[in-house]
């Protein structure tokens, strides 16, 4: 299958992040965009709110002005930041009052994780979910897993 550029890159470094275990919802340089943005943190100042899909001045500016950012648009790195936190079982917007994971940094939640950011970066692509396996079982699937939501 044939895929983006960006999309080639995000994988690779989320893919390197998991296994290199610097991956952490909680951390903007080490989060899905983070690692997606090279450990960078200043898209954290596109939003008021880590965990929100609401630009501020600052989103909407550079929205608006059509900037990339390792070839993903301010908004779009807000739609993968929200699927990673949500898969990782974050309660959003990301608050010290709102729930999350006791162990934030647990394979199993990251793996979840990565696997929405796969999902929304197949979508942002329109490409077929490469974590779908349901081609390989022959298998539809009719609706999501309450695991992934």
């Amino acid at each position: 299958m044939k895929t983006s550029t960006r999309f080639h890159n995000a994988i690779q470094k989320l893919y390197n992040a998991f296994h290199n275990n610097t991956l952490h919802p909680e951390d903007c340089k080490q989060c899905a965009v983070g690692n997606i943005l090279n450990n960078q943190d200043f898209w954290k100042h596109i939003s008021d709110d880590h965990g929100s899909l609401k630009l501020n001045y600052v989103g909407m500016v550079n929205q608006k002005l059509g900037k990339r950012f390792n070839g993903y648009s301010p908004l779009e790195l807000l739609q993968i930041e929200q699927a990673f936190l949500k898969g990782c079982g974050y309660v959003l917007p990301l608050h010290h009052k709102n729930p999350k994971p006791n162990n934030p940094t647990d394979p199993d939640n990251l793996f979840k994780g990565l696997s929405s950011v796969i999902e929304i970066l197949c979508e942002l692509d329109d490409i077929p979910n490469v974590m779908d396996c349901s081609k390989l079982f022959a298998y539809p699937i009719t609706h999501k897993s309450p695991v992934f939501n």
